[in-house]
């Protein structure tokens, strides 16, 4: 799986690099590969030469970005032929002595709009389609709740890994079944689904199922398993379609019956202090219901200055 190499930061990349960048321009219909050189420091990544080519070299160029520590899944890109994400790669992980060049297009299965931006309408539209979102008979219940739903550590654990998705679009990138057959969900999509389908407070389970069970869904996946090895946070979309799978067959088996949990009730209401035994005694001055009442303060700037 595609993971941040902490040793990248600390190499030092050549002092200049020619970065490949293609290009592409709707009102002329025209792409084309343009060249820049740009000169690189020790923890440069691929957004910052890019910026630095937009900023000092050439205006025109396009690109999407945002936060730029890998959270908000805007820099997807093909970098040297693997669908990467431009903040979180450094140049030294991409461009060597031997070889100082770095390719940058914009990301495969995507229609694009300019440069390096693409369209993610139809990725949104397919994530839509799942219903990536907690669903409860109740529409009262989950529109205004009173209490938290139950959810107990393990039962978290199990789809913690697929919450963390950022919608990146590196593994519909990735997706050899997603560039011959458009009408396939994506590895995204079925993530997401599966993440939905086994969290326990979901009621919405049956209606997801319906959904994936298709060519065009579960049984579209060839496991080529492409949009697990690029994840930037290892979500691993490939095990989860497996396991969705598998889940599936299940259910139509009725092997598979779905646990739900339900609101928590309301907390304890906090007892009534008990009072100190006779022999306890407390220091002179000291209000044990003024320290009750009072703020915890720590003497920050006292505590870096000793």
């Amino acid at each position: 799986m595609a993971i941040f190499d902490a040793r990248a930061a600390v190499m030092i990349p050549p002092r200049k690099v020619k970065f490949l960048i293609r290009r592409y321009n709707p009102e002329e219909g025209r792409s084309w590969w343009q060249e820049y050189e740009v000169e690189t420091y020790r923890g440069m990544t691929v957004l910052d030469a890019l910026l630095k080519i937009k900023e000092e070299i050439d205006h025109t160029l396009v690109l999407r970005y945002s936060c730029r520590m890998a959270v908000c899944g805007s820099c997807g890109m093909i970098i040297n032929g693997t669908p990467r994400l431009a903040c979180q790669t450094q140049v030294a992980e991409v461009a060597s002595e031997a070889r100082p060049v770095v390719k940058v297009e914009p990301m495969y299965n995507f229609k694009v709009i300019r440069d390096l931006v693409v369209d993610f309408t139809e990725f949104f539209e397919k994530h839509r389609r799942v219903k990536p979102y907690l669903i409860r008979r109740d529409v009262e219940e989950r529109e205004n709740p009173k209490y938290e739903y139950r959810l107990l550590p393990e039962e978290y654990e199990s789809f913690y890994q697929y919450s963390l998705c950022i919608a990146c679009g590196l593994c519909v990138s990735a997706c050899p079944v997603f560039a011959s057959d458009r009408r396939f969900l994506g590895p995204q999509a079925l993530a997401q689904a599966y993440r939905f389908i086994i969290d326990p407070r979901d009621e919405g389970w049956a209606e997801r199922l319906e959904i994936v069970d298709s060519e065009d869904g579960v049984f579209g996946c060839h496991l080529a398993a492409s949009c697990s090895a690029v994840c930037p946070k290892e979500v691993d979309p490939g095990a989860a379609i497996q396991r969705l799978r598998s889940l599936l067959l299940r259910y139509r088996l009725g092997l598979w019956k779905k646990k739900i949990s339900g609101p928590v009730g309301p907390l304890e209401k906090k007892a009534e202090r008990k009072p100190l035994p006779p022999e306890a005694e407390t220091l002179p001055g000291v209000s044990l219901e003024e320290l009750e009442e009072s703020e915890v303060e720590i003497p920050v700037d006292e505590l870096i200055a000793g």
